[in-house]
């Protein structure tokens, strides 16, 4: 019988002093809790602790990934989107994040979708799709901040979507259409002045120097003349006999 006895008392002894030793990893610590009041941090190794009459959280300091949730907001211009975005933190205070607030976790994350409704609230639709950077900062720092006295450190925020409504992705291609149309029409009424300048400039040389204009016409009588089943009556012979003569015997010389 006290054989017995002895075996439990052993493993009892076995298993309240496995519960009194902790070991914890490089990026973990404990708070460690005696009748209620607050004895301090411990970690990382190994760590002793009063079993029953000590109690214990563990935290990771590691950085984590909070997965904000679509967030349905209404720009400053009256557009209706749906945004999502990315918050990384992570724990540099374990005291202040198990005593200052409850679920840190959950609190920062409610605190980043809020957040992220006001923010985004007060800028337009170009401001949301073009800034997006300056976007990313301003969450952050507002996000940090609301942090801070429960211990979290928030680095970094990044809006990961902006989800548009269809007819809104209509109008932006409707847009876009009418902006390279119009860059087109531009680039078009832009040759055809610099043509027309051209002519202009060479109408005048041709003013200018009526040797030229002359040496231009037979140029023009050349290359037209390449065509065998036409005959070519200058313009200034045209309707007189020894024009058409003219023309018709080199023709018949071709």
């Amino acid at each position: 019988m006290y054989e017995y006895v002895t075996i439990v008392i052993i493993i009892f002894l076995v298993l309240l002093l496995s519960s009194a030793i902790k070991i914890m990893a490089e990026y973990q610590r404990i708070v460690i809790f005696r009748l209620g009041r607050l004895q301090g941090i411990k970690g990382p190794g190994l760590v002793f602790i009063i079993p029953i009459i000590d109690s214990i959280i563990k935290l990771d300091l590691r950085t984590r990934v909070i997965d904000v949730p679509k967030q349905r907001v209404i720009t400053k211009d009256n557009v209706t989107v749906d945004v999502d975005a990315v918050v990384y933190f992570r724990v540099t205070d374990p005291e202040k994040a198990v005593i200052e607030v409850q679920r840190y976790e959950v609190a920062t994350s409610l605190l980043a979708q809020t957040t992220l409704r006001d923010i985004l609230g007060q800028k337009t639709l170009d401001e949301l799709l073009s800034k997006r950077e300056e976007l990313n900062k301003s969450l952050q720092t507002i996000i940090d901040t609301g942090t801070d006295p429960w211990g979290i450190k928030v680095s970094n925020v990044t809006i990961r979507d902006v989800a548009l409504p269809d007819e809104m992705l209509r109008a932006i291609a409707k847009q876009a259409e009418a902006e390279r149309e119009k860059r087109s029409r531009i680039i078009i009424a832009e040759g055809e002045f610099q043509a027309s300048k051209r002519m202009s400039d060479a109408a005048m040389l041709y003013e200018k120097t009526p040797m030229a204009m002359r040496l231009r016409e037979l140029q023009t009588l050349q290359e037209i003349a390449r065509e065998k089943n036409l005959i070519i009556v200058p313009a200034g012979e045209m309707g007189t006999i020894a024009g058409i003569a003219k023309a018709v015997n080199q023709k018949v010389v071709e």
